[in-house]
This record gives C-alpha cells, sequence and structure tokens, in this order.
C-alpha cells in the first residue's frame, strides 16, 4: 500500500505502566521513567487510560509528546465524568474541562478522543444526540477526531449509526465476549479494541487471528470493509482512505505489547 492509496495503521497497546511488561517487553533494567520512549520505537499508537480516570496536567501531555517519535499518535480516553451520568446531555461542563486540560499538548500527535460508556448506558437517541451536538470539532486549530465505545446492545441499530454519521464520529469494533461488536463504519476513520489476547499464545492472539486482522486493517486502510465482521447494516460506507486505529486491550494483558507487534509485522 502506497499513501495515495491507503490512510496510516496505527497499531498500539492501552497505556504503558504495567507491571508484567518488565518481564517479557521491556527490557531488564529499563528505567521506569524511559518505558513511554521504549514502548513509542516498537509500536506506532498507545491509548492513554488514565485521562478517564482523572484530570492530567498540560505538563504531562507536553512530556509524552516530546518523548516519542514524530509520526507516534496518542488516542485519549475522555473523562468518565463525561459519559457516567445519567442524562449524558448535561455533560457540557465536563466536556470542556476534559478537552481543555490539556491535550493540545499532544499537537500532531493526538489521535481520537475515545468517549467510553458504561455496559449498562442504554441507547436514548434524543438525550444521546445532545450529547454528540457539545463535542468540539477543533481544537486551538486542530481538527478533533471522536469515537464512541457503546457497550449495551440497544446501540445496534440504524438509528445510532446515523446519528454518529452526522456528527462525524467513529464507533469502536470491540473484539470481545463481553461487549457488542459490529463493525459499521460512521466516520473517516475505523477505530478497534482487541480484548480476546490470550496467556497461551506467545503473541497474544492465535497467528491465523493476526493474519486475519492484519487484513481487515488493510481493507479498512483502503476504503473497503471486510466482509466477515458481523454489522448492524448491510450497505457500506463511502470508500475513501482512511485511517486505522488497532489497540490490544485488556484480556491477557501481559501479551499485548507481543500481539501488537506481531500485528505490525505483518502490515510490512
Amino acid at each position: 500500500m502506497n499513501a495515495a492509496s491507503a490512510g496510516r495503521i496505527l497499531v498500539g497497546v492501552g497505556g504503558w505502566t504495567y507491571a508484567p511488561w518488565r518481564n517479557n517487553f521491556y527490557p531488564a533494567g529499563l528505567a521506569r521513567s524511559r518505558e513511554l520512549e521504549y514502548a513509542s520505537r516498537q509500536l506506532t499508537g498507545i491509548e492513554i487510560n488514565a485521562t478517564y480516570h482523572g484530570t492530567q496536567k498540560p505538563s504531562s501531555f507536553a512530556k509524552w509528546r516530546d518523548e516519542t517519535p514524530e509520526d507516534f499518535v496518542f488516542s485519549v480516553k475522555a473523562s468518565r465524568f463525561a459519559t457516567n451520568r445519567k442524562l449524558l446531555a448535561e455533560g457540557r461542563d465536563s466536556i470542556e474541562r476534559f478537552v481543555g486540560s490539556g491535550v493540545a499538548e499532544l499537537g500532531p500527535k493526538l489521535g481520537p478522543i475515545v468517549w467510553q460508556f458504561m455496559p449498562t448506558k442504554r441507547f436514548e437517541p434524543a438525550d444521546f444526540e445532545a450529547f454528540l451536538a457539545l463535542l468540539p470539532h477543533e481544537l486551538n486549530g486542530m481538527k478533533l477526531r471522536h469515537v464512541l465505545d457503546v457497550r449495551h446492545e440497544s446501540f445496534m441499530t440504524p438509528e445510532y449509526l446515523k446519528l454518529a454519521r452526522e456528527h462525524g464520529c467513529g464507533t469502536v469494533l470491540a473484539d470481545s465476549d463481553d461487549y457488542p461488536a459490529f463493525a459499521d463504519v460512521t466516520g473517516d476513520f475505523v477505530y478497534a479494541r482487541l480484548m480476546r489476547c490470550a496467556a497461551e499464545f506467545a503473541s497474544g492472539y492465535a497467528p491465523a487471528a493476526l493474519d486475519a486482522w492484519a487484513g481487515h486493517a488493510k481493507a479498512w486502510a483502503r476504503g473497503g470493509e471486510p466482509a466477515e465482521l458481523p454489522r448492524v447494516e448491510s450497505g457500506s460506507a463511502k470508500a475513501a482512505p482512511r485511517d486505522v486505529f488497532v489497540f490490544f486491550i485488556s484480556g491477557a494483558k501481559e501479551r499485548a505489547p507481543a500481539a501488537a507487534v506481531e500485528l505490525l509485522k505483518r502490515l510490512v
């Protein structure tokens, strides 16, 4: 694939501070202060999860930006205070507080912002549309990309897909036993969270599964849609080159970096 015919494919893990990775991913004796520096040279993206639990300092975002290669990308999980509420339409202050917390310091390394909802949060069209209307489209002159991690089966409806598309938001494809999985493309990028890493595979996922995900990622990047993945609608989204973000999250987390490295090898 060349840049003219396909978008970028970014592959990584959630976070970079995890004790078991010091036994099987990070070199022995590596200072913890250099773990991001090392991880960002083995992977091409990282999903920052700490932002979901608490506000980070602008100086932290700037430090992470400066420790990583020029073409590295961070996705950022939005504050839980914006999404874990009965009425999403009342989340304006939490959204503005999060967006203004310093994520702009990442500059061109800022990838999608992930808005994760509780598994018990049902799709209520009017309230959800009001929430989407609150999401800003730019920050300090940078275009913002939003992706919705919806975790209740009630979102598996054309009405949800229509709203997400109207507001230019992507939808997380979760490879998971616990959450609904649907691969309908709703934004101008694709975001997959692969959550089935298994301890019995040194590569996290079985080689055949990694081959399949590499094929899916390439198809998405070229503007296609993998026919074998589940979707709500049978129609296809507009065919155009797309950026693709793939993060190995959860499951046997100690295997996640190996899975990401193995997937990257298949994308060369």
